[in-house]
């Protein structure tokens, strides 16, 4: 095949000039097309009063190799092979299935893959199926009744299931083509694959989650729901076997750890099991709420609105005077903030879309960098301890119920506490509490992100618009801690058979990462066992 580069259509252009335009750059006529593939998509918004769709565009075509002898032009070359390669089966007996602790991107597609390759692993998740689960977590953000083993970030398909279904990534790892295909052919819409900022939106990535579990299933996989692992079996090094609600004991020789970033009762028993485990930094802040007409102003001008461009995100970085970095983070176009507590009397927050993006607030996590020193501990779990600090700080604050502390951006810029809503109606349920931010946040994140909001505002206008709300906290975007793991052969670096994986292990930051970095621990214990 074929790649033809920095194709441009104008955005009254329909897409259907595209064989057009490829036939002028290589002088043919659009029947000697056999077959035409959009690789990548992206906007170019950069210049005033013009906005451009640019592609690069995958083609079968008749007489390919005298085409490209005559072709004489940089946006031509040979299509790359793309396809995914499975590893060749190892020599070691393996007694016991493969064993997969959790249902997240990960774990999903770790088990996929085993359960292609023959392997029939066990998928064991502590929360529930998607469909009740979905049912437990509306409850939650109507009622406040918490269930602590299912939630938003316990339960099929892991925290992602409710987000955005964002897709992004900065990894160029050839697998992220292979998890986006198996993501389109468990139901995700097909435009993922080439998409510049490709998302599926939550209401379509349930289905798509139980898609793939019956797929999983079909290729003689089982992935079992209310099932948490409640210790680990472990001697001389080794681990031999799971404890599951706290009665059961299942074998196993390979068992990958997929636990999520927000397991933390499971961190405290890995760690004292003595699973060597390290500490890492991460980011805390608030969720951040604008009219999305806003945005859309600020990012398309006078084509804000436009059918073709939908609703508009953003990502701003700052690095502030003290030293802090400062960034917006999973940005929910047309979306809503969500109460995402999964332990008791601790308020979490985070953001969620639908597939349309089509609600009236846009929201994004302001978040800004915390490191090890700012623990106060060596301890390899006080990470974790210091998010939960701050989680209960805005549970005191927000008065309960898992009602959130929330502040205009105008009043938190003054240093006063807010009393009346102006431009946004806040969609965090159970509800929120005006009040002042910097009560349920360290003093040198507030600074941070008084200096960062002044001064996004100047690259996105309407950022630091008064009406805006600040809904605290955001701890959760990503683990507290690392699960250290050998190089070569992805274990644990002092507990062999054990796998760690994904966000909660500290490798991963979002849907498509940790889906790859799952395939890559297929791809190890495929190459170390026979089926």
């Amino acid at each position: 095949m074929i790649r033809i580069s920095n194709i441009r259509l104008g955005i009254k252009d329909d897409i259907d000039r595209l064989p057009y335009e490829v036939s002028k750059i290589l002088k043919i006529k659009p029947k000697e097309i056999i077959d035409l593939n959009i690789f990548k998509e992206s906007i170019d918004a950069r210049r005033k009063g013009k906005i451009d769709f640019v592609y690069t565009i995958d083609l079968l075509i008749k007489n390919e190799k005298n085409v490209l002898k005559k072709a004489k032009n940089k946006k031509i070359s040979i299509t790359p092979d793309m396809e995914y390669k499975y590893p060749e089966p190892g020599k070691v007996p393996i007694d016991k299935r493969p064993i997969i602790v959790g249902s997240g991107p990960a774990g999903l597609f770790c088990g996929l893959i085993l359960a292609q390759m023959g392997y029939k692993p066990l998928i064991l998740e502590r929360g529930e199926d998607v469909d009740n689960r979905s049912k437990t977590v509306e409850k939650f953000w109507k009622t406040g009744y918490l269930n602590i083993e299912s939630n938003v970030q316990f339960g099929e398909g892991g925290a992602g299931t409710f987000s955005d279904g964002k897709l992004t990534t900065r990894i160029k790892d050839p697998r992220c083509r292979k998890v986006l295909k198996e993501l389109v052919k468990a139901g995700a819409p097909e435009d993922i694959i080439y998409s510049f900022k490709p998302h599926i939106g939550t209401d379509i990535l349930k289905n798509v989650v139980k898609n793939l579990r019956k797929k999983i299933e079909t290729l003689g996989g089982e992935i079992v729901f209310n099932s948490k692992v409640t210790d680990f079996k472990i001697k001389d090094g080794k681990i031999f076997g799971l404890e599951v609600n706290h009665d059961e004991v299942i074998e196993g020789e390979a068992i990958v750890l997929a636990i999520g970033h927000s397991a933390r009762d499971t961190f405290e028993v890995i760690y004292k099991r003595g699973v060597e485990i390290i500490q890492k930094p991460f980011a805390i802040g608030v969720r951040i709420e604008h009219p999305q007409a806003v945005i859309n102003k600020a990012q398309y001008k006078e084509f804000a609105n436009h059918k073709r461009l939908g609703a508009a995100d953003y990502r701003l970085t700052y690095h502030a005077s003290n030293g802090r970095s400062v960034y917006t983070f999973c940005m929910c176009p047309g979306g809503s903030v969500v109460a995402a507590a999964s332990e008791e009397y601790r308020v979490v927050t985070n953001g969620m879309s639908e597939y349309a993006r089509d609600k009236d607030n846009a929201n994004s996590a302001l978040l800004v960098s915390v490191a090890q020193e700012d623990f106060k501990s060596s301890h390899p779990l006080a990470g974790m301890y210091f998010q939960r600090k701050w989680e209960e700080r805005a549970y005191d604050i927000g008065g309960g119920g898992y009602i959130a502390p929330a502040q205009l951006v105008g009043d938190f810029l003054k240093g006063i506490a807010s009393s009346q809503l102006k431009d946004v109606k806040p969609s965090y349920e159970p509800g929120i509490k005006l009040t002042n931010i910097n009560e349920c946040l360290p003093s040198y994140v507030t600074e941070a992100m008084k200096e960062a909001i002044t001064n996004m505002d100047k690259k996105l206008k309407g950022f630091q618009m008064e009406g805006a709300i600040m809904t605290g906290v955001e701890t959760r975007s990503s683990s507290p801690i690392r699960i250290t793991r050998d190089s070569n052969t992805l274990e644990s670096t002092n507990i062999n058979g054990l796998y760690p994986s994904g966000e909660g292990a500290g490798y991963a930051g979002g849907i498509v990462s940790a889906a790859v970095d799952g395939i890559k621990i297929a791809e190890k214990i495929i190459s170390k066992y026979k089926c």
